[in-house]
């Protein structure tokens, strides 16, 4: 079996890292960027159990969520100190411990469909064809979501508008006052029911099919329950982050077996690459969606997708 050469692994781990965080599928496009290509890059860089390249994209993948803790760094220790001290406390009264339950109970769902789903439907679907045609779907399924949110009325969790500055009354005892930017976000995400962020987190169920963007299609549920595109962004980064790390716990022995040993440099740079193209990628985005829409990536989305398979059809 071939191994990945640096130049593919660089390639894919730049691409890798903006596609997971940009509403676009990161898995589809590793999947279609060799097949458009051809020759030794689609030799090289085939999906499948024993594949080097599937052992390269869990390393990029890991590569990816440790940029977002990077990223996220100051509300992840809050976050955490908040579960912590709910745990020591047994209590839910600020929103930083109910941000961090609403996470957890979130995750559950995609985690269990992961273990039983995800070999199999990449088996099946992880082909240039099937994933071209989901990323069609996806740009549609972002289109969609954003009409209907500019029909919705432009309110949020329990009625306030989403791009309020939080300021609770003293007898609101699931939330504190916030001071920043971030905890004012996190302080409405921890209005969300438990149903609500099952529902949102659920939807990462979804993305297991090549083509449907984990981030994208998050931030449609996200939309769909009232959240405004910052806040849903936000969100989908949060839970994006422990589903891809516990991904990577379980996979990415795979890529330190002796057949994969000649693919361990090439990952090591291709992640490093991804890596770096996620922080710029989530910096970029968390002020994107201050002010502008999915509709750009709903466009490209459907643009790409069938200029694949015109491609596929030559």
């Amino acid at each position: 079996m071939s191994a990945v050469t640096y130049v593919e692994s660089i390639v894919v781990g730049a691409l890798q890292g903006v596609s997971e965080l940009f509403p676009v599928s990161s898995l589809g496009h590793s999947i279609l960027l060799p097949a458009v290509i051809g020759g030794s890059w689609q030799r090289d860089l085939s999906i499948g159990e024993d594949s080097p390249y599937l052992a390269v994209l869990v390393a990029m993948h890991v590569a990816t969520a440790l940029a977002l803790v990077l990223f996220f760094w100051r509300d992840w220790v809050r976050i955490i100190g908040g579960l912590i001290s709910s745990i020591r406390h047994r209590e839910v009264r600020t929103a930083d411990q109910r941000l961090a339950w609403l996470l957890i109970l979130a995750t559950i769902p995609v985690g269990i469909a992961g273990l039983l789903l995800e070999s199999v439907l990449r088996d099946f679907l992880g082909k240039p064809v099937p994933s071209a045609i989901f990323l069609i779907l996806n740009g549609g399924v972002l289109y969609a979501a954003e009409r209907f949110s500019r029909a919705a009325p432009k309110t949020g969790i329990s009625g306030r508008t989403t791009e309020d500055t939080v300021d609770f009354s003293a007898e609101d005892t699931l939330v504190m006052r916030a001071i920043t930017v971030e905890e004012a976000t996190d302080a409405r995400l921890s209005k969300l029911s438990v149903k609500e962020a099952v529902l949102i987190g659920s939807a990462q169920i979804l993305a297991l099919l090549p083509g449907i963007s984990r981030s994208g299609i998050t931030m449609v549920a996200g939309l769909r329950r009232g959240l405004g595109h910052q806040d849903s962004a936000r969100f989908a980064w949060l839970l994006a982050t422990p589903v891809i790390l516990a991904a990577g716990v379980l996979k990415l022995p795979s890529l330190f077996t002796p057949e994969n040993s000649p693919s361990l440099g090439p990952a090591l740079a291709g992640s490093l690459v991804a890596g770096i193209a996620s922080y710029i990628s989530v910096r970029f985005l968390t002020k994107y969606f201050e002010t502008r829409t999915l509709t750009p990536f709903a466009i490209y989305c459907v643009l790409a997708g069938i200029a694949s398979l015109l491609v596929f059809s030559f």
